[in-house]
């Protein structure tokens, strides 16, 4: 087995799952100096894009014969699951469950690299996404970065934030990277952990996965681009499929259309109705949803729309699902960054055990499974999560028979500290009142509906 094949079987084979402020914004009005430009208009797909597409788009890659990436990232939903499932199915007959929910992909070619940094979740800085590794697997595969022992003995700070705070330049905390550990930092590197894992493409090495590759019947047009010696050099020939899959998810518009209400609201277009516009107050107000403190609803400082994520890591708590078939095991976690899907040394930080990447809320509203462990499967349940978890954790968690109830039951008690006690609404306790009421909820639900790409104009 050679060297890079080996490594590609440590880091991946037995470690993927899953498919896996500053000033409050005034949107009342555009100006010609805060209006976020339209993106620019993308030009046909290359060769190379439109060779990835075949490739996203193909079942032969899989182990099962019948599972492309698009199984789990159906374009129809925004690159998200077309179903309700928490968890997909893959493996050899399609049987096997996954242990997290398949995030969506859409937008996903914006994510930076995985660093631990400054708490700066303004969203004015520039977002610098990871470029392409072309042509080397060595790259694709060791891409994370190597940890640097400071930053990781620093324990993140617990200091409140919301949508119009400053940075809190003391606090250095996980950020970036794909999956919802983190665990990849490029676009080769999330496309090919699905193709290794076991529960879902399931090739049982690089090999396997190469020799799939060179039946297909666009394997010559593959070939020529990425040169003559690439049909027996098998580094090379996986190294620019899984360039292919980056090409199409970074050329093609469909990934990120910027096309919903609220991008044609915030240039002018559009107005919101009443019901969406109270929704978007109450995101961005700290003493409300204050949603916007860590999903950034305001134009960068280039004017690019914004992303509805800073890209940070939180833990949140939310309740263990018992519809995934891994936590029917009473010993086993899903730890987000600690593992068990991560491996290296910062899944090796206690500080960093049961966080999970924030999601972009875009085109949040098509999917029908939230929060890694897909618990619930509506926006008003989510909400009510928030609202909820520690005013009335009744409603949230299960009971022991003794009537106390196992809060916090998906995560071991000496994790607890990790979670969020500062951010509202979690700064609240037992009978404090609810920060939203079921009106304000129904709205804030309003308004995310209008981050769904494909909105047409009215004539």
């Amino acid at each position: 087995m050679s060297t890079w094949i080996a490594i590609a079987c440590t880091l991946i084979l037995g470690s993927l799952s899953g498919c896996d402020s500053h000033h409050k914004p005034d949107h009342s009005q555009a100006s010609s100096s805060t209006q976020p430009r339209p993106p620019i208009t993308t030009r046909p797909l290359s060769v190379m894009a439109q060779i990835g597409q075949k490739l996203f788009f193909d079942p032969a890659l899989s182990a099962s014969g019948k599972m492309s990436c698009a199984n789990c990232h159906s374009p129809e939903h925004a690159f998200g699951p077309a179903n309700g499932l928490t968890a997909q199915f893959g493996g050899e007959s399609l049987d096997r469950q996954g242990a997290r929910a398949v995030p969506n992909l859409t937008y996903s070619r914006e994510t930076p690299n995985f660093t631990i940094g400054i708490d700066d979740d303004s969203g004015t800085e520039q977002r610098v996404p990871p470029s392409p590794v072309h042509g080397n697997i060595q790259a694709v595969l060791g891409a994370m970065p190597a940890p640097n022992p400071l930053k990781l003995a620093k324990t993140p700070t617990t200091q409140a934030k919301s949508a119009n705070s400053a940075p809190n330049l003391n606090a250095m905390i996980p950020q970036g990277g794909f999956f919802w550990d983190g665990r990849a930092n490029t676009l080769q590197g999330q496309a090919l952990g699905p193709l290794l894992n076991p529960l879902e493409m399931a090739n049982p090495s690089p090999q396997a996965l190469i020799k799939k590759i060179k039946k297909l019947s666009y394997v010559k047009a593959l070939a020529d681009l990425a040169g003559p010696s690439a049909m027996t050099n098998d580094n090379l020939l996986l190294s620019e499929a899984l360039f292919a899959i980056s090409r199409y998810q970074t050329e093609s518009p469909s990934f990120a259309a910027y096309t919903s209400k609220y991008d044609f609201y915030l240039q002018g277009k559009t107005q919101l109705s009443a019901a969406e516009k109270h929704g978007l107050d109450l995101f961005n107000a700290p003493d409300k949803g204050n949603c916007a403190a860590c999903h950034l609803d305001k134009p960068s400082a280039e004017g690019r729309p914004p992303l509805f994520t800073d890209y940070q890591y939180e833990a949140l708590g939310v309740p263990r699902n018992m519809a995934i078939k891994a936590n029917q095991n009473t010993h086993y976690y899903d730890l987000g960054i600690c593992g068990p899907t991560r491996q290296d040394a910062y899944a090796k930080q206690p500080t960093n055990c049961g966080l999970f990447k924030t999601p972009s809320l875009r085109n949040v509203a098509m999917r029908q499974a939230f929060f890694h462990n897909g618990i619930y499967h509506n926006l008003t349940d989510v909400l009510h999560f928030y609202v909820n978890r520690d005013i009335h954790p009744e409603l949230v968690y299960p009971e022991f028979v003794n009537g106390r109830i196992d809060k916090f039951n998906d995560l071991p008690q000496k994790y607890q500290q990790n979670i969020d006690f500062t951010d509202a609404p979690f700064n609240r306790k037992i009978g404090d009142t609810a920060v939203l009421n079921d009106s304000e909820i129904q709205d804030i639900v309003a308004f995310l509906k209008t981050l769904n790409d494909g909105y047409q104009l009215p004539h």
